[in-house]
């Protein structure tokens, strides 16, 4: 995916993350939302964790960051 796209879509998934504050999404899930192909999701995942903004759970979903 582009990197202007794909900037387009770490900003929108940020904000719904931020407006659904119990938002509990799998990777394959943020893959099919977010129409991103499987390296583009470990990319922006691992981005999202490496800020510290998602947490990935025991379960494998990941979650918005409250601490």
């Amino acid at each position: 995916m582009p990197t202007v796209c794909l900037m387009s879509v770490v900003e929108y998934m940020r904000g719904e993350f931020l407006e659904s504050p119990g938002l509990r999404l799998t990777r394959g899930q943020i893959q099919r939302l977010w129409n991103l192909d499987a390296e583009d999701c470990r990319f922006v995942v691992q981005n999202f964790l490496d800020l510290r903004f998602l947490r990935e759970g025991r379960d494998g979903t990941f979650v918005r960051r409250f601490d």
